[in-house]
C-alpha cells in the first residue's frame, strides 16, 4: 500500500557499494525498515543519502506491504529542516545517543501519535536550545511516560527509589532501592517545564551518575536494551 507520512530516521547501515538500509519511525506505521538502492552513488535520484543523517525528519512517499520485509521508498524530502542538530558537535553526539536509546525502545510497527509528536517536538526544541547540557535526562524521563513506565512521582519525600517497581518508598525491598544524591537529583526534574530543566545546575559527576541511573532503569522496563555505544563520548563532553 502506498503511504506518504512523515517519518524520523533511527538509524542507517550501509549495504554493498552504493545501497543503504535506512530504519524510520514512521507516523502511520511505527517502524519500518527500507532499502534504498544506489542510493550512495547517484547524484540525480529524488531519494538522496544527505536525507538519511540520524533523526532527520522527512515527508516519505513509501510502499508499506507490512509483511516484516525490506519496505521501499518512492519519494522523501526534508520535513523539519534543521539549523544545529548536525553541525553543532555536541548537539551531533546527542543525536547519535537518542537515535541508539529511540532505536532500542521502538519496535513496534504501529501507529501512536503521542510518541511520534513528543520525539518530533523534542528533536526541534533541541534544535533551538542554546542551553542543553541537562537535555538527556530530561528527555529520557520524558520518554519513559510514552513508553508506558514513567515512575510513581506519589511520595517524593521518602529516600528510595525502587528502579525495579518505579516508585519511592521509605525501605529496601530488593537490591533495585537506591538512595542519596543522585536520586535527589533526579527528583528535582519531576513535573518541570523544559526550561528549569535545563538551568538546573548539575556537576559533570552528578549529570553523570544521573544518567547511569536512568539507563539503569530503562534496562530493567525495556527487553533487549542495550547500553548506548555513544555513552562514552557524550559523557566526556557533557563533563
Amino acid at each position: 500500500m502506498v503511504t506518504t507520512t512523515n517519518a524520523i530516521v533511527l538509524s542507517t547501515k550501509k549495504y554493498g557499494e552504493a545501497d543503504l538500509i535506512a530504519t524510520c519511525y514512521t507516523a502511520s506505521d511505527g517502524v519500518k525498515t527500507y532499502m534504498l538502492r544506489g542510493i550512495l552513488k547517484s547524484k540525480k535520484g529524488k531519494i538522496r543519502a544527505s536525507h538519511f543523517q540520524l533523526l532527520t525528519q522527512l515527508e516519505i512517499e513509501a510502499n508499506h506491504k507490512n509483511k516484516g520485509t525490506l519496505e521501499y521508498l518512492k519519494d522523501a524530502k526534508i520535513a523539519v529542516p534543521y539549523q544545529t542538530l548536525h553541525t553543532d558537535i555536541v548537539k551531533s553526539c546527542l543525536v547519535m545517543f537518542l537515535s541508539e536509546i529511540l532505536t532500542s525502545t521502538i519496535r513496534e510497527e504501529e501507529s501512536n501519535n503521542s510518541l511520534y509528536n513528543f520525539i518530533s517536538k523534542s528533536l526541534e526544541t533541541l534544535d533551538h536550545a542554546e542551553e542543553f547540557a541537562n537535555f538527556h535526562i530530561y528527555f529520557l524521563l520524558q520518554l519513559s511516560t510514552y513508553l508506558g513506565f514513567y515512575p510513581d512521582d506519589n511520595n517524593m519525600e521518602l529516600p528510595y527509589f525502587n528502579l525495579l517497581d518505579g516508585l519511592f518508598q521509605d525501605e529496601v525491598t530488593n537490591i533495585y532501592c537506591e538512595k542519596g544524591e543522585n536520586i535527589e537529583k533526579l527528583k528535582v526534574f519531576f513535573g518541570i517545564k523544559f526550561d528549569d530543566a535545563m538551568s538546573e545546575k548539575l556537576t559533570k559527576n552528578q549529570r553523570s551518575n544521573l544518567l547511569i541511573v536512568l539507563l539503569q532503569y530503562y534496562q530493567l522496563h525495556v527487553q533487549g536494551f542495550r547500553k548506548p555505544k555513544s555513552l562514552e563520548v557524550l559523557q566526556q563532553l557533557f563533563n
